[in-house]
């Protein structure tokens, strides 16, 4: 499905770059209506007849939605809590040593809707200060937009401040050869979301690391049971396996551990 978008959108803009004899004649300065530019034709004409400065703007429209369309899952990744889930959720999986289960389809939908559970009230920002707004003809295309980024950049701002990773962002600051920003306003999108991301990716990380030490305490007992029976040719891990899965079961590990990172949102300590 992506590829299809990818295809349409390199079609249109190969349409839209076609020359002007695939389209109608322009008219002279000198002719009726030829200087005004609302009537006149546009020179990339991908429908034939006559087609106007205006019908060419709402055929840009569309090539910028699908565009954004065949970005939007990596906006969702990048600018939102998915990136922290999803690391964490791989981490509890490889410390169980349970190899691919759960299933890889099963982990990425269960952090697209934490994802959405987490980022709902953004979400809900975002339909009532830009979508209804725009949707009911109140506002333009680049206030849209702007109302859009307001709530993902105050979401943003919030979890680097709450996982003390400001470092992060001075550092991209640093890098992009920019002052220290007087207010939030200052700070550049382009230098917020990698920002963002490396925090999102310190903070993952931590937790994945947190949750691996209970399951290393395991095969360290395992093991040492083990080679004390003289067992060393059989793999601790064939041991350990079934008493991780019954521990983390009897301890209600997935909802302990789907708390904790939502928790981790709202600054609640792990």
């Amino acid at each position: 499905m992506k590829r299809t978008i990818v295809i349409l959108v390199l079609a249109v803009t190969l349409l839209l770059l076609a020359p002007p004899a695939l389209g109608a004649a322009i008219p002279p300065d000198d002719a009726p209506g030829g200087t005004e530019a609302a009537g006149r034709p546009f020179p990339f004409n991908i429908l034939g007849g006559d087609m106007t400065l205006e019908d060419s703007t709402t055929t840009m429209e569309i090539l910028i939605l699908l565009t954004i369309l065949s970005l939007a899952p990596s906006i969702l990744i990048m600018v939102t809590a998915f990136i922290r889930i999803v690391i964490v959720l791989s981490f509890t999986r490889s410390a169980m040593g349970t190899q691919q289960m759960p299933p890889n389809q099963v982990m990425i939908a269960l952090a697209l809707f934490l994802t959405l559970f987490i980022m709902f009230p953004v979400f809900d920002q975002i339909k009532a200060e830009a979508w209804d707004p725009y949707a009911a003809g109140e506002i333009a295309m680049d206030e849209f937009l702007e109302g859009t980024m307001r709530p993902l950049r105050g979401f943003m701002l919030e979890q680097i401040r709450l996982q003390r990773n400001e470092s992060d962002l001075m550092n991209f600051m640093n890098l992009a050869r920019l002052e220290r920003p007087g207010s939030i306003d200052d700070i550049p999108t382009h230098v917020l979301v990698p920002a963002f991301i490396t925090s999102e990716l310190k903070t993952g990380f931590i937790m994945g690391f947190i949750i691996y030490i209970p399951f290393i305490i395991i095969d360290m007992v395992v093991a040492s049971a083990l080679m004390s029976m003289g067992m060393m040719m059989l793999p601790p891990v064939m041991i350990s396996l079934p008493f991780k899965i019954m521990i983390f079961v009897a301890v209600d590990g997935w909802n302990r551990t789907v708390g904790t990172i939502v928790d981790s949102f709202h600054g609640a300590p792990g």
